[in-house]
């Protein structure tokens, strides 16, 4: 095919713009973080359990807007490495993520390291851009798609 008959799928296509962006800043954030042993998404996952307490994995998978399958690969270094635990919930049939003592040190041990990241990137990209940025993106979750659901898409072809 022709380049000018193609459409400009990069210039366009919002997933592969908030992808580049998300390995971008996804980089950045683990280079820092490497020196606390920590990539940034297992950080955020400490986060939630700091802050939330233990959770079963489809909540905690619903609060970091990702399928089981990819957090259950997420959670296997965090336990391997002795930063959470994998206990029965309630109902046996069901797993809840706890921190451990050794993944509130980490934690901890990052935090400020995340920080400094945070306000680096504000400072150069700007505090209120950044600001925006999240607010937008975190209203993405709520634009009506649910990509995790069961049976049927709910794209519509037109």
């Amino acid at each position: 095919m022709r380049k000018n008959t193609l459409d400009d799928i990069d210039g366009r296509c919002n997933c592969l713009a908030a992808r580049r962006a998300s390995r971008y800043l996804t980089a950045v954030y683990d280079q820092a973080l490497g020196p606390a042993g920590i990539r940034v998404t297992q950080f955020s996952i400490l986060h939630k359990l700091v802050r939330e307490g233990p959770l079963a994995i489809g909540e905690l998978a619903a609060a970091m807007a990702m399928d089981r399958t990819t957090l259950s690969a997420n959670l296997k270094p965090l336990e391997r490495d002795g930063l959470i635990d994998m206990v029965p919930g309630e109902d046996r049939r069901m797993k809840n993520a706890v921190l451990t003592k050794t993944g509130l040190a980490r934690y901890r041990k990052a935090l400020p390291i995340w920080r400094s990241v945070q306000k680096q990137f504000e400072g150069r990209y700007g505090m209120k851009r950044a600001e925006d940025l999240r607010k937008s993106l975190h209203d993405v979750l709520g634009s009506g798609f649910d990509p995790w659901a069961e049976g049927e898409t709910n794209v519509t072809v037109q």
